[in-house]
């Protein structure tokens, strides 16, 4: 065996231990990733929105996230933000933003790299590489904690008052979108296509009914909660 040839069997190796999470709103270049990821060994989740990067990367623990910047619910920024929060997930940007504010801007947000498109494909499993390379010890699970309740997003579990809470999928669903955007408004229309799908975007009583499920089993005080919060007319947030 070549020595070309044995470093690119090595890479492969190492290739097939990880899983990537790539974030894209553009359908070709997300299927054109996937494929092209998995033929080099990777495990490969996909994400087309923020809010849905945020709970796969939850949900699935990634070793490495490829990420970009125009997404079509949050700036691939807050992303950024909002994951820094919780993970030290190592994260390569993959935007058409080519100022140097832009670069800076995701770079100071917590990003480890940043790739301009169009891009060499050849350029990216090498950064890949690279960032694998950089990989720290696994770490823990991520819970968000609140005063009031705590939700171990990696054990789908949440526990108040150190008894575990039952929660309905839906509930759960709910809530993992809230506790991932901490103080971050999110629309009833983004709640209702996220949980129930594009075409239940109008049905508003849907939400009113199990965010009150919710407050009678997380807040102290139903009535008057700290951290399930409504904006009338808008949405909801999560106060930690």
């Amino acid at each position: 065996m070549t020595q070309e040839n044995h470093d690119t069997t090595a890479a492969g190796a190492a290739a097939a231990h990880a899983r990537v999470l790539v974030v894209d709103d553009d359908p070709h270049l997300l299927k054109a990733l996937r494929i092209t990821l998995a033929a080099h060994g990777y495990a490969v989740d996909a994400a087309s929105d923020g809010a849905s990067a945020l709970v796969a990367a939850s949900r699935h623990a990634p070793d490495l996230l490829i990420l970009d910047l125009g997404l079509p619910d949050m700036d691939g920024v807050d992303v950024l933000r909002d994951l820094r929060r919780w993970s030290t997930l190592p994260v390569l940007v993959l935007s058409a933003r080519h100022g140097s504010a832009d670069k800076v801007g995701a770079l100071d947000a917590g990003a480890d790299d940043y790739i301009t498109k169009p891009f060499g494909l050849d350029e990216l499993l090498a950064r890949l590489r690279a960032l694998q390379r950089r990989v720290p010890a696994p770490e823990a699970a991520p819970v968000v904690a609140s005063a009031a309740f705590s939700v171990d997003l990696a054990a789908r579990r949440v526990d108040r008052g150190g008894s575990a809470v039952r929660l309905t999928p839906t509930e759960w669903k709910i809530l993992e979108i809230l506790v991932l955007n901490p103080n971050r408004l999110i629309t009833q229309q983004q709640l209702l296509a996220r949980v129930w799908g594009p075409g239940y975007v109008k049905e508003a009583n849907y939400l009113r009914v199990y965010m009150a499920q919710l407050r009678r089993k997380l807040e102290a005080d139903a009535g008057k909660p700290r951290h399930l919060l409504t904006e009338p007319g808008i949405g909801y947030r999560f106060v930690p």
